[in-house]
């Protein structure tokens, strides 16, 4: 490292900055997180973005980030980093006025794609996109979270949504992405040269996250655990796999038991996760993301999406640790059904997602890929 460097991670979506602040300042950078702690997780921060619940939280919000307290604490940084394009509880005007205020009072802003706007919306609507199936298409049908969340849809590619990402993009110094789906998205749908975009994935602190030895439970069960958030439900697919997982539970009560959450704050969450053997995640993914990438840290068998194009994306040859699941009701108990009936299998792939976990996604190795991208 030439120099220490401050850098200012700014917003923040499912403990992704935080964490990614832990691989930094490994590296020995300065690294400030402002965030609202995403919202019920209660991430941690160091600059507080919460907007309240008042009728005028938001002008308040915007007021104390663009000329109050805030403002003066997000400016003197050699990297500033965004939490992609809602960055803050914000409407896209009060953000893009918050943003050009960040873009002139620091050296470099870069964006990470890791949540819905305009060009992730776009590739996922796209029949002719590589990313076959995903929580708004599957091959050329709509799936119902894209019927229950059709106005969003239609309000990030109208004009002023458009027009905020597009400015957004268009004064960045470069995106990084979080997952295959959104690299893809980026490279097709920005308009950036593909120099100016890098991928960077999930991390991962795997200091804080024990490995545990698979052991079967005194009852000989598997215990399978789902967690979602109530408001993504459809997003994620959790309806369809909750379903399976709840017939299969009925059906074949002597093999397994099934817990469920739901808006729980994390801490909370990684002790449920940690009492599972098999842990479900999401159904319209290529990537494993946050939660599969933390249980397979502690040594759980995860199922939710892994498909042979992301292996090969980030040059995986050997480590199959994900069961891929895809959007099929049947296939998806079938799926379910063949893990809790193959127990042997659960020791084997809990080594090799921990050992996955460290080679691509610890908070160090994020961390390096996003100083590289930097050039530091």
């Amino acid at each position: 490292m030439a120099h220490e460097l401050k850098i200012l991670l700014l917003g923040d979506t499912s403990n992704f900055h935080h964490t990614l602040a832990a691989g930094l300042r490994h590296y020995g950078h300065d690294v400030t997180v402002a965030s609202d702690g995403t919202g019920w997780m209660n991430t941690a921060r160091d600059i507080d973005l919460s907007r309240g619940d008042g009728k005028l939280s938001g002008a308040a919000l915007w007021y104390r980030m663009r000329y109050g307290s805030i403002a003066r604490r997000l400016e003197g940084y050699d990297i500033v980093s965004l939490s992609g394009t809602h960055f803050a509880r914000l409407q896209p005007a009060r953000l893009r006025s918050v943003f050009d205020m960040v873009r002139r009072a620091n050296k470099r802003v870069y964006m990470t794609a890791l949540a819905t706007d305009t060009n992730h919306i776009t590739e996922c609507l796209d029949p002719a996109s590589p990313i076959a199936y995903n929580e708004w298409r599957v091959g050329t049908s709509s799936t119902l979270y894209a019927a229950e969340k059709a106005h969003i849809a239609r309000a990030w590619l109208d004009d002023p949504l458009r027009a905020y990402c597009r400015h957004l993009t268009d004064h960045v110094d470069g995106i990084v992405t979080a997952l295959y789906e959104y690299h893809v998205a980026a490279l097709r749908q920005s308009g950036l040269p593909a120099s100016r975009i890098a991928y960077g994935g999930i991390p991962v602190d795997l200091d804080s996250i024990p490995y545990t030895p698979y052991e079967p439970a005194p009852d000989g069960k598997v215990r399978l655990f789902l967690g979602y958030p109530s408001a993504r439900m459809h997003e994620k697919g959790a309806e369809r796999l909750l379903a399976a997982a709840r017939q299969l539970v009925a059906d074949r009560p002597d093999l397994c038991t099934l817990d469920v959450a739901s808006d729980i704050p994390l801490t909370d969450f990684k002790r449920r996760l940690n009492a599972a053997h098999i842990v479900i995640d999401q159904l319209y993914s290529y990537t494993p993301a946050t939660t599969a990438l933390m249980a397979m840290a502690m040594g759980k068998t995860v199922i939710s999406g892994a498909e042979e194009a992301y292996y090969d994306f980030i040059g995986e040859t050997s480590l199959r640790p994900v069961v891929n699941v895809v959007p099929d009701d049947r296939a998806i108990y079938e799926t379910l059904l063949g893990v809790v009936t193959d127990p042997d299998m659960l020791a084997k792939r809990g080594i090799e997602g921990r050992k996955f976990v460290e080679r691509h996604n610890s908070a160090t190795v994020v961390a390096r890929r996003y100083l590289d991208f930097w050039g530091c």
